[in-house]
């Protein structure tokens, strides 16, 4: 690539990177921002990773506020073929179009094989942040030659809370309130967050940005990094999808998409793991071979990409708010617990606990009911988190609703219920 070319790729993505700040109706994460910033106070890399338009680019901005930075996206066609050697120049270009700069944004940069080289010597001497739409992007070569030397963070797409700040809702007074007007408002905001999902573009394009970035993580993190044929892992990813907050069976999606090795298998669901698509949950036991050849629960990234390819979302509203859990408590792990482990539990009798949480031991017991105006949902539903409870010994035991908050007394044990939006909403 010649230089004169890059310096105009440059300037074309700062015109657009600065019309997006200027005209977009942006708001800041809720995360905390004063710690990422300290990562690149030092000779670290920040990678900034997630599925992709979650929002990791406009992130990436924000925590280089008021400092002078050159920014570049090579998930452009312009860079299509561009190599190692091409990282240079490109680093030229920037110093001869703004001088001498300290900090750089790579966006995507796990395109150019390679780069890991590059930027081990650039971090010594400039803060640099890299984002990417695959976690392999820490895996190889950058693990050898970044060992220590790197900060990864995960960023999701939109919270419900996330959600409420861009529609302009009081999150802090709704969170305090009981009152029947405040919650009506919510679990109305609660039903359009789970029907449009947390993609910060899809509430500007809707569904269609939604089918696109399905179909680019489909084609281009796993057909064609991989070369896989795309009919059979886009027959996959809409397998895993639209059987959300269901027990999956390798052995079962060996048979269902004709695959001769189950090894194939769970390299294909592995994929989409790391594209950040879907999340696999382990079953609790303390017996780890118990725990590896048990049943999976798939979970998506997001209710928006179940929404634009399963089927209507009224019919499956349990499920979602199963699915929202999910995706929330990762949420969680990532923004503020990361030693925490999730799991769910079933015992022989088939009775289940929807959410594990795990530290040092058992923490947590979370089982999610939709609707618990029906007695015996209610009784089937509490009874098995009373025998995990005793199983697990765990004495705090949650049960998230649509609308029952209350705290009861069953068997000795004590049991918290409350609606989703308000367990949503909570630091």
């Amino acid at each position: 690539m010649n230089i004169t070319e890059i310096k105009r790729i440059i300037q074309d993505q700062e015109k657009e990177k600065d019309k997006i700040l200027k005209e977009e109706k942006i708001i800041k994460r809720d995360l905390d921002v004063k710690s990422l910033k300290k990562f690149i106070e030092h000779p670290n890399v920040l990678a900034i990773l997630g599925i992709r338009r979650c929002g990791k680019s406009v992130l990436s901005w924000f925590l280089m506020e008021n400092k002078k930075y050159g920014y570049i996206n090579f998930d452009d066609e312009a860079f299509y073929g561009a190599e190692a050697k091409d990282l240079n120049t490109i680093l030229k270009a920037f110093y001869e179009l703004y001088g001498n700069i300290d900090f750089f944004i790579f966006d995507e940069i796990q395109n150019i094989d390679g780069w890991e080289l590059f930027a081990n010597r650039l971090r010594r001497t400039k803060k640099i942040i890299v984002t990417g739409s695959n976690s392999q992007l820490l895996s190889g070569e950058l693990a050898t030659y970044l060992t220590g030397r790197h900060i990864d963070f995960i960023l999701f797409p939109f919270s419900f809370k996330e959600f409420c700040i861009f529609n302009k809702i009081d999150v802090e007074k709704s969170a305090k309130s009981y009152d029947t007007e405040t919650s009506a408002i919510m679990e109305n905001a609660l039903s359009e967050y789970i029907e449009k999902g947390g993609l910060p573009e899809s509430y500007k394009y809707g569904k269609q940005v939604i089918k696109s970035t399905f179909g680019d993580i489909v084609k281009k993190d796993i057909s064609k990094r991989y070369n896989i044929r795309s009919r059979v892992i886009e027959g996959l990813a809409k397998h895993l999808v639209t059987n959300f907050s269901n027990e999956i069976s390798y052995n079962k999606l060996k048979n269902v998409l004709s695959i001769k090795k189950i090894q194939t298998i769970k390299n294909y669901v592995r994929y989409f793991e790391e594209a950040y698509l879907v999340f696999v949950l382990e079953r609790f036991s303390y017996k780890l071979k118990q725990q590896t050849i048990a049943p999976k629960k798939i979970y998506c990234i997001d209710t928006g990409i179940i929404n634009s390819i399963s089927f209507r979302f009224t019919e499956n509203f349990g499920r979602l708010f199963e699915n929202i859990v999910c995706v929330e408590l990762f949420r969680r792990k990532s923004y503020i617990q990361s030693d925490i482990e999730i799991y769910y539990w079933k015992n022989a009798q088939q009775e289940e606990v929807d959410f594990v949480i795990k530290e040092l031991k058992v923490k947590q017991l979370i089982q999610v009911c939709y609707d618990l105006s029906d007695k015996e949902t209610k009784e089937r539903e509490v009874k098995a988190l009373i025998k995990g409870s005793v199983e697990l010994r765990c004495k705090d035991l949650l049960v998230i609703t649509n609308d029952y908050e209350k705290e009861e007394k069953i068997g000795g044990k004590k049991i918290s219920y409350i609606p989703l939006w308000k367990w949503l909403l909570k630091n």
